[in-house]
């Protein structure tokens, strides 16, 4: 059976490890968003790795050691006081990969426990039907997934957008 799992990369490494899983035929997600830089005299529009150092793997008990074959894998992410790698349940994976793609504002990790908020559902704008909980953090609400082993992926989200779930 397979779960995903996070494999450690070096740094500046993850699209070209991603890009090999896939040649392997190892199924991977690596969170990617694009997003306009401004240079004093120009633009440009680039892509951002959302979580650096790390790439998502969906795999079996045989595949797992075959990433790890990979010179830019280093090890998978384990629990402290664990074992064996942490699993990410494929509920978050499905949910953090829809605000990825579905989101026009930048999708941020913040790592730092958030308190429980109210579970909400988007009704207005490109995430309508999204569900995720509301938090508000730095002043700014934002509507977040718990991936939880890694923190929160958020977006900035106005409070008219959302409604309670009951």
């Amino acid at each position: 059976m397979k779960k995903w799992l996070v494999a450690y990369v070096r740094l500046h490494h993850e699209k070209k490890t991603a890009e090999r899983l896939t040649a392997m035929n190892i199924e991977n997600f690596l969170p990617i968003q694009e997003e306009i830089r401004q240079w004093t005299y120009r633009k440009k529009k680039i892509e951002r790795v959302v979580i650096p150092m790390m790439i998502f793997v969906h795999v079996n008990a045989a595949e797992r050691s075959q990433v790890l074959t990979l010179s830019a894998v280093s090890r998978y992410m384990v629990l402290h006081g664990e074992h064996a790698p942490a699993v990410i349940p494929d509920e978050q994976m499905e949910r953090f990969k829809f605000m990825l793609d579905y989101s026009e504002e930048a999708v941020e990790i913040c790592a730092s426990p958030l308190s429980p908020g109210e579970w909400v559902k988007v009704v207005k704008g490109p995430l309508t039907g999204f569900e995720g909980e509301l938090v508000e953090m730095n002043g700014k609400t934002k509507v977040v997934v718990r991936l939880e082993l890694l923190g929160c992926a958020g977006v900035d989200m106005p409070v008219g957008f959302v409604e309670k779930v009951k």
